[in-house]
């Protein structure tokens, strides 16, 4: 009989949460390309040379699957931060010890995991704010839709909001691949225990009978 494979609570938690951050993210960045590549405004035979064009789905549905993929990708690294709180306070504090020369050491991959994930926080942290003021600033949100949002001159141009969003959501995608480079051990052992661990019981019962 095959040996059964299980999962801590909490590990299933973190799992689930990180895949939901995962996806949340894979949408946003997708859709974040596409209008990157493919500019809006223009004339037919003009300088956007990509005027009118369709790939896979119309520039509306881009632009909900845009704001909805970072509405969950928030909302899954609010629980996240959650869920590792004591970890960042801990890491908060000997990060501290370690500028004030009071004797806190760090191995060399423990910093470098640690200026990722920094890196990866500061530009969610952007580009989570810079989102929501585009979305209910005038000129954004779907096409034909009202928005009666802020003005357009809040602290800078709608066009200085769209260049920070854009510049900080590819830091933050390049700081998300070092991330996943660097823990796809973790990621690789535990998703085969995650899918093991919904399998063996089935496995078990049919042995069984």
């Amino acid at each position: 009989m095959s040996k059964r494979v299980t999962m801590s609570r909490q590990t299933r938690i973190n799992w689930l949460v990180d895949v939901a951050v995962f996806g949340g993210g894979i949408v946003a960045a997708l859709s974040g390309i596409y209008y990157l590549y493919v500019p809006s405004g223009g004339y037919q035979g003009g300088r956007n040379a990509l005027y009118g064009v369709t790939i896979l789905f119309d520039r509306a549905t881009w632009s909900d699957l845009h704001t909805w993929g970072g509405v969950a990708m928030i909302i899954a690294v609010a629980v996240h931060v959650v869920i590792h709180w004591s970890w960042i306070t801990m890491m908060s504090r000997r990060v501290c010890s370690m500028l004030r020369g009071k004797g806190a050491t760090m191995s060399r991959g423990a910093r470098r995991n640690l200026l990722v994930n920094i890196a990866i926080a500061v530009s969610f942290l952007v580009t989570a704010i810079t989102g929501i003021v585009l979305l209910f600033m005038p000129g954004g949100g779907y096409q034909g839709g009202e928005n009666a949002g802020w003005d357009p001159g809040f602290l800078w141009s709608r066009t200085a909001w769209d260049l920070i969003h854009t510049w900080a959501g590819t830091l933050m995608i390049i700081a998300a691949m070092l991330h996943f480079v660097i823990h796809w051990r973790w990621i690789k052992n535990v998703s085969k225990r995650f899918v093991l661990s919904l399998r063996m019981p089935n496995i078990a019962q049919h042995s069984e009978a």
